[in-house]
């Protein structure tokens, strides 16, 4: 394994516990400032989207992410990643629901760092 595919490996790792606890500020210098989120039922959103429905939505529920990374490929600054994840809500007071389903992400390299770029979400 590259350490270029190993970085966006610990990238999504890294995602993955930030949401988990909680930790907005964790999440956002791991995605570019011209970030796009492709969801199905929405139109596309970006960094400043999330960063307000984030803060918004803070402490209100408890997320738990498995994130099972089924294929990454780098090409110098550009990669992507196919990931298959089940995402577990629960609301303050209320039953978890679950949701599952698949994500592509196109990741770039900035000034030797990578980051998420677009995100291709359909968990549902």
């Amino acid at each position: 394994m590259s350490k270029d595919e190993q970085a966006i490996r610990n990238l999504i790792e890294t995602w993955c516990r930030e949401t988990e606890a909680g930790n907005l500020d964790g999440v956002l210098p791991l995605m570019a400032d011209d970030m796009v989120f492709l969801t199905p039922g929405r139109a596309p959103f970006g960094k400043k989207e999330f960063e307000a429905n984030g803060r918004a939505s803070a402490g209100k529920a408890q997320v738990k992410v498995q994130a099972d990374v089924q294929e990454v490929r780098v090409s110098g600054d550009l990669a992507y990643a196919w990931l298959k994840l089940a995402v577990t809500v629960t609301p303050e007071g209320g039953a978890a629901m679950e949701m599952g389903g698949h994500t592509l992400g196109v990741y770039r390299c900035e000034g030797g760092r990578w980051v998420l770029a677009r995100d291709a979400n359909l968990v549902m």
